[in-house]
């Protein structure tokens, strides 16, 4: 019997790469990852690469999504049960500045993305999408039937892929999919780690100019920033700052692995919120990383960022019955240490 072949764009990057070490753990697969390096690295292809146990191939092609033919032939050349597709741009307020760069790199390519699986015959898709796709929700948990009204380009260019990769699904009915609309992923590989004290990630978060809560907060414990900011106290929360629902980052690449799962088990297309379902305040995220660390680093109050909501937490109660996701890793001093001791590595 033929091993599966699954192609994976943006693997090199953070969430990409995280899933491909659990295939590599996990699977027999053929795996191609397909990535232009503008936020992953050759150095976590390389770490991929050394571990082990690996049963199937593992092939990286550093090319750009908007090389259509370039990334045609590689379809033709190769045939892919599965298609994984992580590349896009991800910075809120970039997108606002330049959308056309979103539309772009988000819409358009993905477009490609589909019609090249339609062309070639991949009959499995699970998309990365965000919960920017809710902007700013009238109703806390967040379900899947919550209204969408992105409130940035970034949001916005999510929200337009997924309606082309559900339309597309719809004229084709070999073509089956799961999006995931993911909340705040944080963290980085646990590597079977066992307790705060074994934690020795080989993959992390490595994006220079990243805004992820936690990544600050790590960087600024070990003196790569002399201090950090809360964007706002008086939200209309219990400590006056933004509640928001994180998620590790291998829980997140387990639910693509779940997802995978289900769609080659049952063909049943959908969409789901990734989350743990309930969150934590800015000055929870700091009071821990301060724990964790031992460092009483230095915060200072900054003004709301426009458009931040008080709270933003998923409901996940349709992963966890409709395909059996269930987290590992829902413990904020775990998120905040195994991204610690990554920026500790860097």
């Amino acid at each position: 019997m033929n091993r599966s072949s699954i192609l994976v764009t943006g693997g090199a990057g953070y969430i990409g790469s995280h899933v491909v070490k659990l295939l590599l753990e996990r699977t027999d697969a053929d795996i191609t990852i397909l990535d232009n390096l503008s936020t992953g690295s050759k150095e976590r292809i390389a770490a991929l690469e050394a571990i082990a146990p690996r049963r199937g191939r593992l092939d990286f092609v550093e090319v750009d999504l908007a090389d259509f033919g370039r990334i045609e032939e590689i379809f033709r050349g190769r045939r892919f049960d599965a298609l994984i597709h992580f590349a896009a741009s991800i910075v809120v307020p970039e997108s606002v500045e330049h959308p056309l760069k979103y539309y772009m790199n988000n819409t358009v390519n993905t477009i490609n993305l589909v019609r090249l699986a339609d062309a070639y015959g991949v009959g499995k898709l699970v998309f990365s999408s965000t919960a920017a796709v809710y902007g700013e929700p009238r109703e806390v948990p967040v379900r899947e039937s919550t209204p969408t009204a992105p409130i940035n380009p970034y949001g916005m260019s999510k929200l337009m892929s997924e309606r082309v990769i559900r339309d597309a699904a719809a004229a084709n009915g070999e073509l089956k999919y799961a999006i995931l609309r993911y909340f705040n992923v944080a963290g980085a590989d646990m590597n079977g780690a066992q307790s705060l004290e074994a934690i020795d990630p080989r993959i992390g978060q490595s994006f220079p100019d990243a805004t992820h809560l936690i990544k600050i907060a790590a960087e600024t414990a070990l003196g790569k920033r002399t201090k950090m900011y809360i964007f706002g106290e008086d939200f209309e929360t219990p400590d006056g700052t933004g509640i928001r629902d994180y998620i590790h980052v291998d829980d997140l690449a387990d639910a693509h692995l779940a997802a995978l799962a289900h769609l080659e088990r049952t063909g049943d297309s959908d969409t789901f919120n990734v989350g743990y379902g309930h969150g934590y305040s800015v000055k929870e995220v700091i009071d821990v990383m301060k724990e964790v660390s031992g460092v009483d680093f230095t915060v200072e109050t900054a003004p709301r960022r426009a458009g931040d909501p008080a709270v933003l937490i998923s409901d996940n109660t349709k992963i966890r019955q409709k395909i059996g996701w269930e987290p590992r890793y829902d413990d904020l001093a775990g998120i905040c240490k195994s991204a610690l001791e990554w920026e500790r590595k860097r």
